[in-house]
């Protein structure tokens, strides 16, 4: 994988270059074509190519400011999400949820108004008369983020400093290192997401290793950060009972004596969507068709779930293979 995230163009709100981060990228990538657009929401030039051009989409950047931040509460982790630093990834995960949102359009969107979008958070942690936990990464890979806007540099030493609860943020990428030394003060909460190694070869294309990310996680709670694994999402394909043991076994042997003691479990199966099977059939014609009709069904405007005695089945042998080989780490959710 290349670290240093290859760009065609960069699409750009011409307001963006007025702000600190604006100005940086534009030196940055000052040897790209920059093409100024009206609004990062509606690029009629992306909109218009065909499902094909999924991947080639995805080398262009987009940046601009973040004009919605309504916060939406949610009761897993965090008590909100938060509308943050970014959109879209550079990854290409064949169930990525941000399709859903984004169609074809998912790619990496940069919101250069940090200062503002902190602001607020600190101003939210202060009003509420109980800790709250802010999830900041539900719309993009802030790890990957960071490797180009050094925005985690920014927000956490400034959390630490000024916020009131939690922040937190998941991540399939393993570029932790510039985060080992920060201050954070226990405010920040890492989770890594993992799969079996051959879903992430073959379905979480352009995403870190499992090994990496096992010793990213280690890395992480090394420096104090309080941390957490989502087993996500479960797909439930040929072999998958195998694939996932032997996921489980390779967390005991990787994960340091440290995290297994103080970590926690998120277990999310797989949503699936009639736009993934248009984007994915077209841009990927190779690659694995994640739909399958007999354990799926429908669950409303074209997504699919697995069906009830299908997830039933898959938690039962999740919880009892996760005793058998972690021991009694704690599960919060599996949905």
């Amino acid at each position: 994988m290349d670290l240093n995230m290859k760009f065609d163009a960069v699409y750009f709100e011409p307001g963006s270059l007025t702000y600190p981060l604006g100005k940086q990228l534009k030196e940055q990538f000052a040897a790209l074509p920059w093409i100024p657009i009206e609004s990062h929401n509606s690029i009629k030039e992306m909109q218009e190519k065909p499902n094909s051009e999924f991947g080639r989409m995805k080398r262009n950047l987009i940046i601009g400011t973040r004009k919605t931040h309504k916060y939406v509460e949610n009761h897993k982790v965090s008590d909100y999400l938060v509308p943050y630093t970014s959109s879209g990834c550079t990854a290409m995960c064949l169930y990525c949820y941000l399709v859903c949102n984004y169609n074809k359009c998912a790619y990496l969107r940069l919101f250069v108004n940090r200062e503002q979008m902190m602001d607020r958070l600190v101003r939210q942690g202060k009003k509420s008369e109980r800790e709250l936990t802010f999830e900041i990464g539900s719309n993009s890979d802030l790890v990957l983020e960071n490797t180009i806007t050094n925005n985690l540099l920014y927000t956490i030493p400034r959390f630490a400093e000024e916020g009131t609860g939690k922040i937190t943020f998941p991540t399939k990428f393993h570029m932790v290192e510039p985060l080992l030394g920060l201050s954070h003060r226990g405010k920040v909460i890492f989770r890594m997401s993992v799969n079996p190694q051959p879903v992430i070869e073959r379905i979480e294309l352009g995403t870190s290793n499992l090994k990496q990310r096992i010793d990213a996680v280690n890395e992480m709670c090394e420096a104090g950060y309080p941390c957490g694994l989502l087993i996500a999402p479960v797909i439930l394909m040929d072999g998958w009972r195998t694939m996932y043991t032997g996921l489980l076994e390779e967390l005991k042997s990787g994960l340091s004596s440290k995290v297994k003691k103080q970590m926690f479990l998120e277990i999310i199966l797989m949503t699936y969507s009639y736009v993934h099977r248009a984007i994915n059939g077209d841009a990927f014609p190779g690659a694995v068709d994640l739909y399958d009709k007999e354990l799926m069904t429908g669950r409303g405007r074209g997504r699919y779930c697995y069906r009830n005695e299908a997830r039933e089945e898959a938690e039962l042998f999740l919880r009892s293979e996760i005793r058998r080989i972690l021991g009694d780490v704690q599960i919060l959710y599996i949905s």
